[in-house]
C-alpha cells in the first residue's frame, strides 16, 4: 500500500522537479521549500493584542513564583499585551482524569488562546516542581490537526530559595523545544527570592528587577516578530512529505 501511495506522489511534475536537482535524489522536490524571506515579511490583519499565558510553579499562599508572573505579567499589559495567567489550583495530576475536566479544558483553551507564554517556577531539589510539569504534561504536542504549543514564543524564569542557580531555566529551555516552542535567548533567576518581594506582594527594585523588565520586552518583540509567520517557520520538508503520502493512503483505501 504504502509503496503505490509513493508512486502516487512521484507524479510527471515530481520527477520533473527531481531533475533539477541531480545532486538530491533522496529529496522528494514537490515537497522542498526554498526558503525566502518574502514569505517572512510583516502580516497584517492582527488587531487584538498580543497574546501572553503565564503559568507558574507553586501552590504555597505566598508563592515567590506567582509574585514573579504577576510583576511580568504587569510589565506586559504596559508594553500592550493581553495577559492570562493560570491558576494551577485544582488541577488534577496528568492521566488521573478525563480531558474534559474543568481545569484541564481552561489550560489547554488558554494554551491555544496565546501567542506567547513565560513558564515560571521554583527550583526544588535541582529541578521544576511538579506543579509546573504537571501544567505542561497535561499540554498535549497535537489536537487533533492542531499542535496547542507549537510556534508560540517563550519566556523561563526561576525562583531560588538560595544562591542563584540555572537548572530550573535550563531544564524549561528543554520543555519549550520539546513542546516546538520559540525560547527566547533571555532569562530571569531570582536568588533568595524572599529578600526580593515586599510585603505587598511587588518586586523591590534591584537588577534581578532590571532583568524581567529585559525579558518581558524581548518577549514582547519577538512575539510581535513571529506573529503570522510562526506557521511558514515550523513547516518541514519531513512532515509535508508524509502529509502527501498520508494522504495518498487515504485516497487508495477508499478505491
Amino acid at each position: 500500500m504504502t509503496d503505490v501511495a509513493g508512486e502516487i506522489i512521484d507524479n510527471s511534475a515530481q520527477n520533473l522537479a527531481q531533475n533539477l536537482a541531480p545532486d538530491l535524489p533522496n529529496v522528494k522536490m514537490a515537497h522542498m521549500d526554498i526558503p525566502d524571506a518574502a514569505k517572512l515579511a510583516p502580516v497584517s490583519g492582527f488587531e487584538h493584542p498580543p497574546r501572553i499565558l503565564l503559568m507558574y510553579g507553586s501552590l504555597r499562599e505566598r508563592s515567590f513564583s506567582r509574585l514573579l508572573v504577576e510583576e511580568a505579567a504587569r510589565l506586559l499589559q504596559h508594553m500592550g499585551a493581553e495577559v492570562r495567567i493560570f491558576n494551577p489550583h485544582d488541577l488534577p495530576m496528568v492521566g488521573s482524569v478525563p480531558e474534559t475536566h474543568p481545569k484541564v479544558v481552561e489550560l489547554r483553551e488558554s494554551c491555544l488562546w496565546s501567542e506567547g507564554q513565560v513558564w515560571c517556577s521554583p527550583e526544588r531539589h535541582g529541578a521544576i516542581t511538579a506543579v509546573l510539569k504537571n501544567q505542561i504534561d497535561w499540554i498535549p504536542l497535537e489536537q487533533g490537526a492542531i499542535r496547542p504549543s507549537q510556534g508560540r514564543t517563550l519566556a523561563v524564569m526561576q525562583v531560588c530559595g538560595g544562591s542563584q542557580s540555572f537548572n530550573t531555566v535550563n531544564t524549561l529551555r528543554l520543555l519549550g523545544r520539546w513542546m516546538r516552542m520559540f525560547t527566547i535567548p533571555n532569562q530571569s533567576s531570582v536568588p533568595k527570592a524572599y529578600e526580593e518581594f515586599d510585603e505587598a506582594g511587588r518586586m523591590k527594585p534591584s537588577p534581578y528587577y532590571d532583568r524581567l523588565v529585559d525579558v518581558m520586552e524581548e518577549l514582547f518583540k519577538f512575539t510581535l516578530l513571529l506573529r503570522g509567520r510562526s506557521d511558514y517557520l515550523t513547516s518541514r520538508y519531513s512532515e509535508r512529505k508524509q502529509d502527501a503520502l498520508n494522504a495518498a493512503n487515504k485516497i487508495i483505501a477508499k478505491a
